[in-house]
């Protein structure tokens, strides 16, 4: 399996604790492709697009287009970044643009204060 940065993938998050994003839902692949020693992908899961996210700065629109795959409008939660085995990675869904990820990019940043 092939899994590259910025690609969008429907993966398995779940056992999961507390308020953490569950189920199998779709993410972005954010960890460089250049790290390759374990089977591991840092992803950022996407949730439903709400007008109240408006003023995180860690949430980033994704609006459906026809290379990211989506059906409808969601946000990325930089908040909820995780490292996942690629073992929970179902299928690809699409990939995004790369003026999406360099937002994605910047709400990390903003998250952990860079």
């Amino acid at each position: 399996m092939n899994i590259r940065r910025g690609e969008i993938w429907l993966v398995n998050l779940d056992p999961t604790v507390g308020t953490e994003i569950r189920k199998t839902r779709p993410v972005v692949v954010v960890s460089s492709d250049a790290l390759g020693a374990l089977p591991i992908k840092l992803v950022a899961p996407l949730t439903e697009w709400k007008n109240n996210l408006t003023q995180n700065i860690w949430h980033v629109k994704i609006v459906p287009d026809g290379t990211n795959g989506l059906e409808k409008i969601s946000a990325v939660d930089t908040l909820q970044l995780r490292g996942v085995d690629t073992q929970r990675f179902v299928h690809k869904i699409g990939s995004t643009s790369s003026l999406v990820m360099k937002s994605i990019v910047a709400a990390v940043a903003a998250v952990i204060e860079y």
